[in-house]
Parts: structure tokens; C-alpha cells; sequence
């Protein structure tokens, strides 16, 4: 296909035109007639095909050159599928068993043919239902320290990571949605920007927060000059995919250099807003009220399991050009190294609460709101969430340097879903 200029792939050509790749035929064999094809993309950006044979299945992912979620009004390079494949193969390697193998990457057809994860749902919606998953924040927390640290001067040699860094920069057009979306138009009347009219006073009272546009715009900086490791970019409820007991990882198309904070502030944030949620999709009231602790207790495990992992991966794999072991460790100062690594670890802690305020802002107020309110019709209902979630943004946005553990802000998340007065 790749000497075939570029054309969307559909349910009624997919077969035809990609039966005769070996790398699928392999999996699917050659009886093209027999493939069960169904689109099933509800994202913003994409085309995903579910490709099932008797002798096997996998996901199809094409680009399409603009935003689905807008239409071809917002034209989008296809090229973040050469970028998504790359971040893939890094992840696989970071942190094996933890995302989709590839089984064909097509640039010019802009798509990457991919594993199948059955009978696994997209963890946003199993949260939604009040579905547990065990060992899922082992996966994440480690999933985090592992493709952090390993894709940072802290493990790779400074040629690669310079180079992989110059490829990922290359990502114009998605790094400029999360700098615009993300970072600014949630803090004035952007065109792009929608919100229920239920939290309008709040949305007007944060929008004349001047220390909170300039929190937002120091945390925007960071993200756009500080590129220290390779991150997944947008990862949040809707790209992890789980069973009661499995947890995968998946779409890192809007991979690029940045802070580590950043990934694990996005994924936390998505927690948070399901915590506020849940008595919206509660069967009665209180039901979801263990649910909710439990939500939190994931919490707490993923940042545990990451500070655990990344301490581990600083003692055993620190071989960058930062903290080198011949100024600590070689020279008998193997304390001198402990303290960096607690002071590192304290720096992303700091940088995870500001992200994942921007994130919670976002969410509500920029273009593309999460499921976990969007599912609640009722305005006024849906409303007390998106209150809840907006004061928690603000106290992390602002306030961050001021909570120094997991359990303070935990005692604030409740404290603001109790409705207590900050």
C-alpha cells in the first residue's frame, strides 16, 4: 500500500486493500471474505477498525487529515501516525507487555496495524460502571517511572535521546493542541470552548483569577521549554483499557518531550473527576461511596508504585548524563544521591498537582470534555461534579508547592465533594 497515495480505509475496502500485507494475512489469514470488520472509533481524531477472522483479530488505526471531532474545517497533518508507531515501540521496550504490538505500520497510508485487546474496556467507562480492575495501579505506577525515567538523560545516551528528542519536536501540529486547548483557551471565551451553563459564574470567577492564569501559564513554560523525557502525552482514563484483573495502555499519538509531571498529572486528574462523578452514576444515593474510596486508594498506589519504581531505577539504571555515579556513589556519597533522588521526586510531585489542575480545567471548560460528565444529562446534576473538580483545579493549580503528600490532597478532594467551604 505504501506506494498508494493516501485515501481513508473503510468498512467495505479494508479487506481488499489490506489482505495481501503478510504481517496481517499472517494473523488473519487470507480469506479476506471471512474478516468480521467494524469500525469502532469514538475519539476525536481517528479511524480504528476491529478486524476479527477465525484464526485471529486486530485493530486497525488510520489518521484522517483533519480533527473527526471538528470535521475537515481543522486540517490535521497525518504524520502523527509515524509519531504514535515510534512512541509505541519505545514504550514496548520501556515497559514490555504493557501496550499494543505492531504488527505493520504503513506511513504513507498513515496507519498502524496493531494488537487487540479482548475482552478489555476502555477503563473510563468500567470506572463509570463502578468496575473495579485488580492490580491496575501496580501497571500504571510503573508503567509511568519506567517510560519516564528510561526516556530521560537520567538512562539514555545523550546522542539518542538528543535525536529522539529532534524527532518527537517534529510534532508541531499535536504539541500546538495541547499548548492552545489545553494550557490557554480554557481561561477565556475561546471559539472552541463549550461548557454547561450551570457552573457559568464559577467559569467567570476563575477566568478573573489572576493568580491562576499566571500558575497556568508558568506550568504551560514548563511544559513547553523543559523537554526531559519522552511522555505518552495524553494519558488519561480513555487511554488505558482493562478487564477486572488486566490493565493495557494505549493511543500515545500525541507523544513529545516534556516533564515527567505531566503524564501522571493527566492520568490522577481523570481519577479525581471519576471520584466527583460517581454519585451521578450511582444507582441510589450513597452506593458508589466505598467506590469512591477506592478510586482514591488507586490513586495513592500509582504515585507509591511510581516513587518506588523510579527510586529503584535511579539506584540501578542511572547510567545519563545526569547524576552521574562518579559524583555520588563512586565517591563514597551515596547520600548525596538519595537526596537528589528525593529532591527530584519532590519536584514531580509539585509538577503532577499543577498538571493535573490544567487537566481538570481543560476537561470542563476546553474543547473535548471527558465521559465520566458528559453521560450526565442532567445539567444541574452534572454541575456538582464539575464545581467539585473546578476548586480542586484551582487549589492544585495555585497551591501546589503547599501540598506536600498524597494524603493532604486527598483530605481536600473530600473536603470539597463534602461541599465544605474552602
Amino acid at each position: 500500500m505504501s506506494d498508494i497515495a493516501y485515501e481513508p480505509l473503510s468498512v467495505e475496502n479494508l479487506g481488499a486493500r489490506l489482505g495481501t500485507i503478510t504481517a496481517i494475512t499472517d494473523l488473519l489469514g487470507t480469506d479476506t471474505q471471512s474478516w468480521d470488520i467494524k469500525e469502532v472509533g469514538d475519539g476525536n481524531l481517528n479511524l480504528v477498525f476491529v478486524v476479527k477472522s477465525p484464526a485471529g483479530s486486530l485493530i486497525v488505526k488510520q489518521a484522517l487529515p483533519y480533527v473527526r471531532l471538528v470535521g475537515d474545517s481543522w486540517p490535521l497533518p497525518l504524520k502523527r501516525a509515524f509519531f504514535e508507531y515510534h512512541a509505541l515501540i519505545r514504550q514496548a521496550k520501556r515497559d514490555p507487555g504493557t501496550v499494543p504490538e505492531v504488527y505493520h505500520f504503513d506511513e504513507q497510508q498513515a496507519l498502524i496495524v496493531m494488537e487487540y485487546f479482548t475482552p478489555h474496556k476502555i477503563l473510563r467507562y468500567r470506572l463509570m460502571a463502578g468496575e473495579k480492575t485488580e492490580g491496575m495501579a501496580k501497571v500504571l505506577g510503573n508503567f509511568c517511572a519506567r517510560t519516564l525515567f528510561r526516556g530521560s538523560d537520567l538512562s539514555m545516551k545523550t546522542a539518542e535521546k538528543k535525536a529522539d528528542a529532534a524527532l518527537f519536536l517534529q510534532s508541531v501540529e499535536l504539541c500546538d493542541i495541547t499548548e492552545t486547548l489545553v494550557f490557554s483557551d480554557p481561561y477565556f471565551k475561546a471559539e472552541r470552548n463549550h461548557h454547561n451553563p450551570e457552573i457559568d459564574s464559577l467559569v467567570q470567577t476563575l477566568r478573573r483569577d489572576v493568580d491562576l492564569k499566571v500558575e497556568a501559564h508558568h506550568l504551560k513554560s514548563k511544559f513547553c521549554s523543559n523537554g526531559e523525557t519522552m511522555l505518552h502525552g495524553d494519558f488519561h482514563t480513555g487511554s488505558v483499557m482493562a478487564t477486572d484483573t488486566e490493565t493495557k495502555i494505549i493511543d500515545p499519538e500525541f507523544a513529545l518531550y516534556g516533564p515527567m509531571g505531566f503524564d501522571i498529572g493527566m492520568l490522577l486528574a481523570n481519577f479525581w473527576m471519576s471520584y466527583y462523578s460517581q454519585p451521578a452514576h450511582a444507582e441510589k444515593p450513597g452506593a458508589r461511596d466505598a467506590f469512591q474510596e477506592w478510586i482514591l486508594q488507586q490513586v495513592e498506589e500509582i504515585w507509591s508504585v511510581f516513587c518506588t519504581e523510579f527510586a529503584h531505577l535511579w539506584r540501578t539504571e542511572r547510567t545519563g548524563i545526569l547524576y552521574e555515579h562518579t559524583l555520588y556513589e563512586d565517591q563514597g556519597q551515596a547520600l548525596a544521591s538519595e537526596q537528589a533522588l528525593a529532591q527530584r521526586l519532590t519536584d514531580i510531585w509539585q509538577d503532577t498537582l499543577g498538571f493535573a489542575g490544567i487537566e481538570l480545567i481543560r476537561r470542563t471548560l476546553s474543547l473535548a470534555h471527558n465521559a465520566d460528565n458528559e453521560a450526565i444529562g442532567d445539567e444541574k446534576l452534572r454541575a456538582v461534579g464539575e464545581t467539585h473538580g473546578l476548586l480542586l483545579a484551582r487549589e492544585l493549580v495555585v497551591g501546589r508547592r503547599g501540598m506536600p503528600s498524597i494524603s493532604q490532597v486527598h483530605d481536600l478532594v473530600r473536603q470539597i465533594g463534602a461541599g465544605a467551604a474552602l
